[in-house]
């Protein structure tokens, strides 16, 4: 890595260890009023933001991005304004931060309790989605503490114009600058160079597909929590209502086929797909979606191109669908288990045991009856925005709000005692 990028970065993250140990004992009213100035800040720059991000889309476009990847990169008055909002409904959120966790009194006088705290330096790495850089930046500071930010070399332009607003409406409030920390480099060595700085960042966030992680998993030397890719799945069972299962799987997959919960593979029993296949397969291919099918729903619906092996574990993130018949939800259960990526995963059925069965057995952060995978999202579950979506289990698990990024401080109060 270039030696100039590498001292840049460590300098950052000395900047931003400085700043998380003020950032820590900040007041929530400091905290709050940076928040809402870093809204009020996205709103009045938004046409610099919005000319940052057409360059980023042209230059996406010139690269051959697919329309998927275009519209998650994408930003208007809308979206920019969902920034805004995200950060004032953290900034209305409960700070985690000091909250006594019980106390409880040992027979040696001792009161022994736990307490929130900041995790300290948290970077992040994502791609993609430039309104990232804003939620995990307000999220961070709520939680108090300091955030090392490195977006996708496509979104470029978008972090930097996003990051620059942001962070001088914050240390405008009171917020120590190097609080929020931009990596303004398409480098993809920074990235890699960030999984090793275990000396300044606390924990390591990547979102991101296949090859971000299997990069954070040779590389980090930093504790990572893993987060993001998503194969989800929808399952349609023999006892399914129909009509809710029509648009539950058109929305699971077209209503924003681009982010982590959207659906990518359709499950259904062999028993109800006669009748549903046809109802449902011409639906989602007038939509633009392309069917990939396993034999036996090709038996059913004529014209479907084969799903491969390798479909079947696939996070497309575009108009791409593999569909497989089952013959019970057991053999749902085991397909999920084996190929998903335990995001989100839904069963339809009116059958109340089937649906016991599946929530208790699917092995995934947030598992739905009779719904959308399309929900599993911080801003959704009331937590205002969310770092990511956590697939693993230790620490963290689902969309990561403020709670999340706290970890646990013993306190002890006494009144001279001394072990013996």
């Amino acid at each position: 890595m270039d030696e100039n990028l590498r001292n840049i970065l460590l300098e950052q993250g000395k900047r931003a260890k400085k700043a998380s140990r003020l950032l820590a004992t900040a007041s929530t009213t400091v905290k709050n009023r940076a928040l809402y100035a870093m809204a009020d800040a996205l709103e009045a720059n938004k046409e610099e933001i919005i000319a940052a991000n057409a360059a980023d889309l042209q230059n996406g476009r010139n690269i051959g991005l697919t329309s998927a990847l275009l519209e998650r990169l994408s930003l208007d008055e809308k979206r920019v304004a969902d920034m805004a909002q995200g950060l004032r409904e953290i900034a209305a959120l409960p700070d985690p931060v000091g909250e006594v966790l019980g106390m409880t009194r040992r027979p040696n006088g001792l009161e022994v309790g736990r307490v929130r705290t900041p995790i300290g330096v948290i970077g992040i790495i994502y791609e993609s989605r430039p309104n990232v850089t804003a939620d995990a930046a307000g999220l961070c500071l709520k939680s108090g503490n300091a955030i090392l930010l490195r977006g996708g070399e496509e979104a470029l332009n978008s972090n930097r114009e996003i990051a620059r607003v942001i962070s001088e409406a914050a240390y405008s409030q009171g917020i120590p600058e190097g609080a929020i920390e931009l990596v303004d480099s398409d480098d993809r060595e920074a990235a890699v160079f960030m999984m090793k700085m275990h000396d300044t960042i606390d924990v390591l966030i990547p979102r991101g597909g296949k090859g971000l992680k299997q990069a954070v998993t040779e590389n980090a030397s930093v504790p990572v929590i893993m987060t993001g890719m998503g194969n989800c799945h929808v399952y349609v069972d023999e006892y399914a209502d129909i009509e809710k299962a029509l648009p539950i799987v058109f929305n699971a997959k077209v209503q924003r086929p681009s982010v982590c919960n959207a659906a990518e593979t359709l499950l259904v029993h062999s028993k109800i797909a006669p009748v549903f296949l046809p109802l449902i397969l011409p639906k989602l291919q007038k939509a633009g979606v392309e069917i990939r099918a396993c034999e036996r729903a090709r038996d059913i619906v004529y014209g479907l191109k084969a799903a491969t092996e390798a479909d079947w574990s696939e996070e497309y993130l575009d108009l791409i669908l593999a569909v497989k018949l089952v013959d019970d939800v057991e053999e749902a259960i085991s397909h999920i288990n084996t190929y998903g990526t335990g995001h989100s995963e839904a069963i339809v059925s009116e059958n109340y045991g089937h649906v016991r069965r599946f929530m208790s057995a699917v092995d995934a952060a947030a598992v739905y009856a009779n719904a959308s995978t399309r929900f599993t999202d911080g801003n959704v579950f009331g937590f205002g925005a969310e770092m990511g979506i956590s697939t693993q289990k230790l620490h963290a698990r689902g969309p990561m709000g403020l709670t999340e990024l706290t970890t646990i401080k013993f306190i002890v109060y006494g009144d001279g005692q001394i072990r013996e």
